[in-house]
């Protein structure tokens, strides 16, 4: 059984090895070879990118399906702020929140409330001077695995919270269990994912044992199913998050909700590795707080979000000012008795995953180092990926692991073509005096001829007529 669960799958049978995958992978973890990609299943971070920039749909997302709803007798739906941008305001987003419960959910309970609650509990620590600062947000799950595997030194900057679909989660069912009675294990959470990430996170969390999550669907698959159901005269829900809340679904909202002057929005994940970059060669002090998402445009950009991000936005700052709550739905002196109980930390620490290894024995490695760097300076350092590796470096990495040959890099490939070329004609040219002249060919005849002339003088005949 494989070590890792990752959302992000590929069919091999509608992968036609074009490498724009792997060039856009911000780990590396992916290799095209015999034709077909293929991922490194320990660097794989679930972020998404090579599902948008494959042209033949041969990456996908893994999601549970409505079916998981019949496992529970009381079903949660947790829609994320991101949901709010993909309706109008003005009329449709009671509307949608209501046919969630048409679904076949029981209750709604918005992730914009447990994000209110983050909001205020990262205030509350960024005042703590005894740790590394910038802090960093833990709210994406792409951005704490990609620290894991290109960053391990910046793990102690992740500010210690967890994100807010398991605090929702935990709100949630604690609600459902005061109010129902209900065993616990028959009350069902279920997130709509705008992303494979949280999809990942929940099947396989980091900071934590075990996620308050049951199940991860797809946020599109939601929103077509909500789309085609006919008009109806649905109880509206009550929006309970407030408008700083709802707006963490787009890049800025989270800067914004925790009202840090000092802190920085990123989103993207190939922005945030440039900004995570300069935190770990020690360039940013002034910076209180780092607001880091995988997806540019923030949740809102998530790949399994079907609208276009920048018109969401639009949506979800509406919606936010239209529907969102006056006061908070936990008040902030719940907020801070939850934060000493440690009930909105993570439970597990979370560990760098050394991926980057070329060995486990020390001194082994550091041959292979070396040998890395000899076989580097011989590659072009184009980065043109058509070796099947992402860049000259990973290649030379794959050299020295015994996953690639040098030849393997199209340049080097036509360099000893050539060479292999030159050195046939140089042995035509070469032929023994005892095959004769027709055996020489037409490269060695002038040659042998110019031996012949030589040997006899000029006066040679031909012996063949």
């Amino acid at each position: 059984m494989s070590q890792y669960f990752h959302s992000v799958t590929l069919d091999k049978s509608l992968c036609k090895g074009c490498t724009n995958c792997i060039k856009r992978c911000p780990t590396e973890a992916i290799r095209v070879t015999g034709g077909k990609s293929h991922i490194i299943e320990e660097r794989c971070i679930d972020c998404g990118e090579c599902i948008r920039t494959c042209a033949n749909h041969a990456k996908s997302a893994l999601v549970d399906g409505f079916d998981r709803l019949s496992e529970f007798d009381y079903r949660i739906a947790l829609p994320p702020p991101a949901f709010f941008g993909l309706w109008k305001p003005q009329s449709e987003i009671p509307v949608a929140c209501a046919r969630l419960l048409s679904l076949g959910f029981d209750e709604v309970f918005e992730v914009a409330v447990a994000a209110d609650v983050v909001a205020q509990a990262t205030r509350l620590l960024v005042k703590d001077r005894n740790r590394p600062k910038p802090y960093i947000s833990s709210a994406c799950p792409a951005v704490i695995r990609l620290m894991q595997v290109r960053f391990p030194s910046l793990l102690p900057n992740l500010i210690p919270l967890e994100a807010p679909i398991e605090i929702a989660a935990t709100l949630a069912k604690e609600e459902a269990l005061a109010r129902t009675g209900m065993p616990a294990d028959r009350i069902g959470a279920f997130f709509l994912s705008p992303c494979p990430a949280k999809v990942t996170a929940i099947k396989q969390p980091v900071g934590r044992m075990r996620s308050n999550i049951d199940a991860a669907l797809s946020i599109s698959e939601v929103y077509g199913a909500i789309a085609r159901m006919p008009a109806s005269k649905a109880k509206p829900v009550t929006i309970r998050g407030t408008p700083s809340g709802i707006g963490w679904g787009g890049a800025g909202g989270e800067a914004d909700a925790t009202g840090i002057k000092a802190a920085v929005s990123v989103a993207g994940i190939h922005s945030v590795i440039q900004v995570l970059d300069e935190i770990e060669r020690g360039r940013i002090h002034d910076i209180q707080y780092i607001e880091a998402q995988a997806c540019v445009g923030g949740c809102l950009g998530g790949c399994l979000v079907s609208q276009n991000p920048f018109i969401s936005k639009v949506r979800l700052v509406a919606a936010a000012e239209t529907y969102g709550a006056r006061q908070p739905a936990v008040p902030p002196i719940e907020v801070g008795r939850l934060l000493r109980s440690s009930k909105l930390s993570f439970d597990h620490p979370i560990e760098p995953r050394p991926v980057m290894k070329l060995d486990p024995d020390l001194a082994r490695a550091l041959v292979m180092m070396r040998d890395l760097e000899k076989t580097l300076e011989t590659l072009p350092g184009l980065d043109c990926g058509a070796c099947g590796s992402p860049s000259c470096r990973a290649l030379a990495e794959d050299i020295v692991r015994g996953n690639a040959l040098k030849t393997d890099c199209i340049f080097l490939l036509r360099e000893r073509v050539r060479e292999l070329a030159e050195e046939m004609v140089d042995l035509a040219r070469k032929v023994p005096p005892s095959m004769g002249q027709q055996a020489a060919g037409p490269s060695g005849s002038a040659e042998v001829g110019k031996r012949a002339q030589d040997e006899t003088g000029g006066g040679g005949r031909d012996d063949s007529r």
